[in-house]
């Protein structure tokens, strides 16, 4: 199969636009059939506008699912997903607000449970990421958007979600490749991501009594709104032919990641808990 190759350069607005990423990214293969694996399901989608997140969004709803999108402002790249997803015969429910906001949280799960009837799985997939060559150049302003955004929300999300997950409802939590192998181009990020490892083998281990399964999927460099304006902003030449450095010399496609989603979240993982799905083009990392 051929992929596109990527070419320098940068968004300057944090969080990037689906729209401005050139090329454009793939979500769904047309050879992706759907067999009814999410039929009467809901899942609730954070991020889920855009890359990685919408891609296990339309993943979901060609498996039978309706789906909750949470997201910033990122209103054209939001309504772009909603219309993938409605194309699938499901509805689609946009919920715009800061990850960063307890209260949104906790109505944007309230919404979905009101408007689409309840709640089966949770995708905890929202993030930021900026570059910092020295831990000096870090601020605390930076470094606190970073947990805000990328731990203290799952934390949140999930706690506003727990009260409405039954008996076999699943929670996706989306960690990275830099937890495992570190990058010093993103320490505040990649601490952020190994913070995320820890809760959800922690919080795995909580629920399995309630019978709720808590996984996490680390992508590798994977091609989404989150490089253009971390990565190219910093140097538009580091997105030249982005994910060449790995084993199979290219970056990945959200498309690439969203059966994955689709397998925690049905019941064929029904004995999987506390564990890692590494899709990152070969790079072994053991963890």
């Amino acid at each position: 199969m051929a992929y596109p190759k990527i070419h320098a350069q940068k968004q300057d607005r944090l969080p990037g636009l689906e729209r401005e990423l050139q090329p454009p990214a793939e979500f769904i293969r047309d050879s992706y059939k759907g067999s009814g694996k999410l039929a009467g399901k809901v899942a609730l989608v954070s991020g889920g506008d855009s890359g990685i997140g919408r891609a296990a969004a339309v993943h979901f709803a060609r498996e039978g699912a309706d789906v909750a999108i949470m997201y910033l402002d990122e209103h054209q790249d939001a309504e772009d997903a909603k219309r993938m997803i409605e194309a699938e015969g499901q509805r689609c429910l946009l919920l715009p607000g800061d990850i960063r906001d307890s209260s949104y949280c906790k109505d944007a799960v309230e919404q979905t449970v009101k408007t689409l009837g309840q709640l089966d799985v949770l995708v905890n997939n929202a993030g930021r990421q900026e570059v910092q060559t020295r831990l000096e150049d870090i601020t605390d302003e930076q470094w606190e958007k970073t947990f805000a955004t990328n731990i203290h929300g799952y934390f949140y999300l999930t706690r506003a979600a727990l009260r409405h997950l039954k008996a076999g409802a699943s929670i996706i939590n989306t960690t990275s490749i830099n937890s495992f192998i570190g990058n010093p181009m993103l320490v505040d990020y990649t601490s952020t991501k190994g913070a995320i490892d820890g809760f959800t083998r922690a919080l795995s281990q909580q629920l399995i009594e309630r019978d709720i399964r808590v996984n996490q999927i680390a992508p590798g460099p994977i091609w989404t709104p989150l490089q253009p304006p971390s990565l190219g902003k910093h140097d538009p030449e580091l997105l030249e032919d982005f994910g060449s450095q790995m084993p199979m010399g290219r970056c990945g496609q959200p498309s690439e990641l969203g059966p994955a989603y689709v397998y925690l979240a049905c019941e064929d993982s029904t004995y999987v808990s506390g564990q890692t799905i590494h899709i990152n083009g070969g790079k072994v990392v053991n963890g």
